[in-house]
């Protein structure tokens, strides 16, 4: 998540591959955390970045400078080694950088109007996709091998997505998601399926992959918002919640698996049976959980669902349902770090609590991330 906006301390934010670290870049350098006791990892103060992009735990970095240096500048994509405190390899391109995703087998450059594949390992070029005018750098990178999908946007006036299959190197589907163009893009961790949202902010859209077909429609809210961020929770096949955040200040949990509960309830039914899932899980508020006031409106930020618990609600007599806790964490650019533990029982009834906070500006480091 790069910030355009010189206002805030932040310039990025983003999360590893699995959640356990995440990293920042400021005006004076980048920073490495451990978001479960909130420790400095790792810092370097070398001047502004606008993304920093990690590799799992490992020593490798991927970083842009912001431009407000001349040796740091956003064409210019560095292989950095957090172990060695040295840059591996150095990549130029003619115009900004405007994303960066890595695995352990492809690393994507995403620039305005093209994007780049490569093989991480030997920096080859595996590919050029010649793409719209993508002037926020909108993306999303599945890092499973097994189902390792890009998608990038497909339109500037309607918000289609391109799904691209970067280890088999062709284009897996276009799916038309919303009518307006899109803010916001994330594919789940093993790339079956995609959410996206548009400028509008008021539609959340859940596709099945494979099929490019939806499967799901939530309403965040009646009014326009510009969706920051989205963040499928953890999960082997179906995740069972999706995180939203917005500028409204408020994070937005869908509940996917209360949501397939309740269509195989009513297919059974006689008036389930004659309308349309399409119809009957469209705008449904029984998915909807809402923590509001999270961030300051209009502040920047980003949520993960970095853990997710389930267990048997033994206060139900329906053991068709279960429990669960999520454990949540939010970055806002305006420089703090807070995570939630959000709690939804067999009834689908919510709670949220704040379980730590801390100014990532002031934090000292303790100890170098290992290799």
């Amino acid at each position: 998540m790069a910030n355009q906006s010189s206002s805030y301390p932040i310039l990025c934010a983003s999360f590893n591959q699995d959640n356990s670290c995440f990293a920042i870049g400021t005006r004076d350098g980048f920073k490495i955390f451990d978001p479960n006791t909130g420790r400095l990892l790792y810092e370097r103060a070398i001047g502004a970045f606008s993304i920093v992009e990690m590799l799992f735990s490992s020593s490798l970095l991927a970083i842009v400078g912001a431009g407000e240096q001349p040796s740091l500048s956003p064409r210019r994509l560095c292989l950095f080694n957090t172990k060695t405190g040295t840059a591996l390899r150095e990549l130029n391109f003619l115009t900004s950088i405007l994303a960066v995703r890595v695995n352990k087998k492809r690393l994507i450059v995403v620039l305005q109007e093209k994007t780049y594949i490569y093989d991480i390992n030997s920096l080859t070029i595996l590919d050029t996709i010649d793409t719209v005018p993508n002037l926020k750098g909108l993306c999303a990178f599945s890092p499973s091998l097994d189902g390792c999908f890009l998608a990038l946007p497909a339109s500037t006036t309607k918000g289609s997505v391109l799904v691209y299959n970067v280890m088999e190197l062709n284009s897996h589907c276009e799916i038309d998601a919303h009518r307006s163009p899109l803010a916001a893009i994330v594919l789940s961790s093993n790339g079956i399926y995609i959410a996206t949202a548009s400028e509008q902010g008021t539609i959340i859209r859940v596709h099945l992959v494979s099929e490019a077909t939806k499967s799901y429609s939530f309403r965040r809210g009646t009014y326009p918002s510009t969706i920051f961020s989205l963040s499928f929770g953890p999960s082997v096949q179906l995740p069972d919640i999706l995180l939203a955040t917005s500028s409204s200040g408020s994070v937005h949990v869908f509940s996917l698996g209360f949501a397939i509960n309740q269509r195989s309830r009513r297919s059974s039914s006689f008036l389930g049976s004659i309308i349309p899932d399409s119809v009957n899980d469209a705008f449904d508020p029984a998915h909807h959980h809402v923590l509001h006031n999270a961030v300051p409106a209009g502040v920047k930020s980003y949520a993960v669902i970095r853990k997710l618990d389930k267990v048997a609600d033994t206060s139900s007599s329906d053991y068709d349902y279960v429990a669960c806790r999520a454990t949540i964490s939010i970055i806002a650019n305006s420089g703090y770090f807070q995570e939630y533990s959000l709690s939804i029982n067999h009834k689908n009834e919510s709670s949220w609590n704040l379980e730590h906070e801390f100014n990532l500006l002031t934090v000292m480091a303790e100890k170098t991330i290992s290799s």
